[in-house]
């Protein structure tokens, strides 16, 4: 799907300079094979250098929805503006969360929580801190300062792909005896059985925006794109 999704951007700026276009402009709302934004082992491709090339030829300015990596926008040899929608994800939210903990799955995503809890208005943003038993291989997940008993937890990433990480995530919230557990995402890929894991795990409700298109997609990023468009 990602690949063929690829393929007819780079037909559709084709089209569009044929039919006279002087000027276009691509929107990326979720720019597949962003993760992989350097070769992690000798031979392998940069995939996101690669896709972001691909695109520049045909178009004079990029607009890319929340990158996995902020590098990646570096990669176009157009000018691209990235697009913050970790704000758009407070508004599917209830209105009466008890006390709120806004919380990212590790440190380097805490800006993400941070962006949706300052959208929200009230509560607190923490990340979650992993320890691992090198005897018994065992991961510890929990929350790293903020104190969750009693109070509703959202969880917040920029992609959950196979809700693995959120699952556990989720465990180890209700083991500390939270309120409700939400989990909202900017693109909420959901692959195979994701959806089932998380509602498995006590999650109290999930929504993600329209980057990728799913039945938890509450909440459209086009009105920050018509903004720059």
């Amino acid at each position: 799907l990602t690949s063929d999704a690829h393929l007819e951007l780079l037909q559709l700026q084709d089209a569009a300079r044929e039919a006279g276009a002087t000027e276009v402009t691509t929107v990326v709302p979720y720019m597949g094979y962003g993760r992989q934004d350097e070769a992690f082992t000798p031979g392998q491709p940069v995939s996101a250098r690669a896709v972001a090339r691909a695109i520049s030829t045909g178009t004079d300015r990029v607009l890319l929805v929340s990158p996995h990596e902020p590098d990646v926008a570096d990669c176009f040899d157009v000018p691209c503006e990235t697009v913050e929608a970790a704000p758009r994800l407070a508004e599917p939210l209830p209105d009466d969360l008890a006390d709120p903990v806004f919380v990212a799955p590790d440190e380097g995503a805490i800006a993400i929580a941070e962006r949706a809890r300052d959208a929200y208005g009230a509560g607190d943003a923490d990340y979650f801190e992993k320890e691992r038993d090198y005897d018994t291989g065992e991961v510890d997940i929990s929350p790293g300062n903020a104190d969750v008993a009693g109070r509703d937890v959202v969880l917040v990433d920029d992609i959950v792909a196979t809700g693995s990480t959120m699952s556990e995530a989720i465990d180890a919230l209700h083991g500390r005896e939270v309120g409700r557990a939400f989990v909202v995402c900017v693109h909420p890929l959901l692959v195979g059985n994701a959806r089932t894991k998380l509602e498995r795990a006590g999650l109290a409700g999930i929504w993600g925006t329209d980057t990728v298109e799913r039945d938890v997609s509450a909440v459209s990023v086009a009105p920050l794109l018509a903004e720059l468009v």
